[in-house]
């Protein structure tokens, strides 16, 4: 089957749909105040209202928040300018129920705050400046132009009671202009603040894998420069071997050359059959068990000169029982492995603590050495750039191996070991289908 890449659920980003999306819930909330309000109004009978207007105005604005609605469940993008103008709308709706139930003297005139406070926290200045000035246009010319409501006048009185009703309208207002905003406002911030976040761990990691895709080019025009020299080099080897086969001392010096240069060999065959075997997706199944003791014994012929300790858990016996349990790996993921162990053991390379383990859904590996540790203004760049805390080193390894993990839902981390040293810990997840895919943003 063809390699289809599986694709992550992306994440949500507080983009202008859901902010209107959230405004359309607050409209609705004040709608139901207003509609509670008008009510009252008209089964007390003491006020004369316009209600006729009144009511007009909240039809229109309950129309438009339905049809906004609808417009939500379809996929389409809100724009700026979309959300500026459901704004106006609301502003201008607004403004004509103060106008017939009080003007600036009516207690719930201070909602003009919220359109201002959204407006804010999610359009650009040009906008929020154009909200925040029609706003205050509007309060003002309410101040001179409405339909007058005695009992909504600051200087009314009701003999009956002592506390002022527009005072406790004003006090209503603002409890709920307070409640309103300090969640809307905090839950837009929150989203905003989440989506530039992962906005800029998309950037590390386009950037890291634009710096992995350059160094593959490069090795690629490099393995097929090496295939003539290694051949020239095997070929003088065998010859010294044979004709200095009395001297024990060079022989074994010559057999661990000729070892490292087969070892060179066979990691470029392994490139060019990587890319063959791997084209289409389909990977064979591989004992987990045998998969990480063959991994292990390829990284002793490369270091020979290493002493470690290696704790390769027993999963085949388990009460009798055989639990050998088989998984897909992708070439890629040995090379991650080797170039963690590799650093281990330059750090370290007479005491290093190998551990192995797994279960049906993971596979652990933690490697503990000995050596100098990692410097903290170099952890937080480990494994995004080409950064090295080795004086030889090319601070390639740590970027392949988090490119490589990552790809394929792994994670690789680095911490300093007490009281010297560095424990690295790679988890990688078990696949076991037909197919092994990596995955993609």
């Amino acid at each position: 089957m063809p390699n289809k890449p599986i694709i992550n659920p992306p994440f949500t980003l507080a983009d202008h749909a859901q902010h209107l999306g959230y405004w359309v819930i607050i409209r609705t909330l004040i709608l139901i105040c207003l509609g509670i309000a008008v009510v009252i109004f008209l089964w007390d009978g003491t006020v004369n209202l316009p209600f006729s207007e009144i009511l007009t105005a909240l039809v229109i604005l309950t129309s438009v928040n339905l049809l906004t609605f609808m417009r939500l469940r379809k996929p389409l993008p809100v724009a700026q300018l979309e959300f500026f103008i459901q704004l106006l709308v609301d502003l201008a709706c607004l403004s004509a129920v103060f106008y017939f139930s009080g003007g600036a003297n009516n207690p719930f005139v201070s909602y003009f705050l919220v359109p201002i406070c959204i407006c804010a926290a999610t359009l650009s200045g040009t906008y929020t400046l154009a909200i925040a000035g029609l706003s205050v246009l509007s309060y003002s010319l309410l101040l001179f132009f409405h339909i007058p409501l005695p009992i909504l006048s600051p200087h009314h009185h009701q003999a009956d009671n002592s506390i002022n009703l527009h005072v406790m309208g004003m006090w209503l207002n603002f409890f709920i202009s307070a409640c309103l905003i300090t969640y809307f406002i905090v839950k837009m911030a929150r989203d905003l603040r989440a989506q530039e976040a992962q906005l800029n761990r998309w950037r590390e990691d386009q950037l890291r894998d634009e710096q992995v895709m350059a160094v593959a080019t490069l090795a690629a025009g490099t393995a097929h420069e090496l295939g003539t020299p290694l051949s020239t080099m095997k070929l003088l080897l065998s010859e010294l071997r044979t004709e200095y086969q009395q001297v024990e001392p060079l022989q074994n010096d010559l057999k661990l050359l000729q070892d490292q240069v087969n070892q060179c060999a066979n990691t470029l065959r392994e490139l060019v059959a990587t890319a063959e075997h791997t084209k289409d997706g389909q990977l064979p199944s591989e004992d987990i068990g045998s998969y990480c003791a063959s991994l292990i014994e390829r990284w002793k012929i490369m270091r020979p000169d290493v002493i470690a300790r290696i704790h390769l858990a027993d999963h085949n016996t388990n009460k009798g029982t055989n639990t050998d349990i088989r998984a897909q790996f992708h070439p890629t993921i040995a090379q991650a492995i080797i170039n963690l162990l590799n650093n281990a053991a330059d750090a370290s390379p007479q005491e290093i603590d190998i551990e192995i383990n797994w279960d049906e859904q993971k596979l652990i590996w933690i490697i503990k050495d000995m050596g100098a540790g990692i410097a903290e203004e170099v952890t937080a760049h480990l494994g995004k750039s080409f950064i090295s805390t080795k004086t030889k080193g090319l601070g390639i390894g740590l970027l392949l191996t988090q490119a490589t993990i990552n790809r394929y839902g792994g994670t690789v981390s680095l911490h300093n070991r007490i009281p010297r040293g560095t424990i690295t810990q790679l988890t990688l997840p078990i696949t076991r289908g037909t197919s092994i895919e990596p995955n993609t943003l």
